[in-house]
């Protein structure tokens, strides 16, 4: 995943096209709330749809089936995973 510098501040600055304002005020005024409303509302609406889009595991019938059988009789661990557990520092 993705890291972003996120500032401490809570304020966005941003350059945008004249004609692109001029449709987010209009979109704005439809809507009946202010320009940053309506913007921060659908950007917000947006982030969340990507963030779902690409955080989503999709999986066909056939690959649930064989997950689900992986659940129910896990395989036994094979050398290089016994070699990981091993190296790990015992628990306190």
């Amino acid at each position: 995943m993705p890291r972003v510098a996120v500032q401490d501040s809570s304020r966005m600055s941003f350059r945008i096209r004249p004609e692109d304002k001029v449709l987010l005020v209009r979109a704005a005024a439809h809507a009946q709330t202010d320009l940053t409303t309506f913007v921060l509302r659908n950007a917000v609406q947006a982030a969340r749809a990507v963030i779902a889009e690409a955080e989503r595991v999709a999986l066909s019938e056939r690959d649930s089936l064989r997950v689900l059988d992986a659940l129910d009789e896990p395989p036994l661990p094979n050398a290089k995973l016994m070699a990981a557990a091993a190296a790990l520092p015992p628990l306190s």
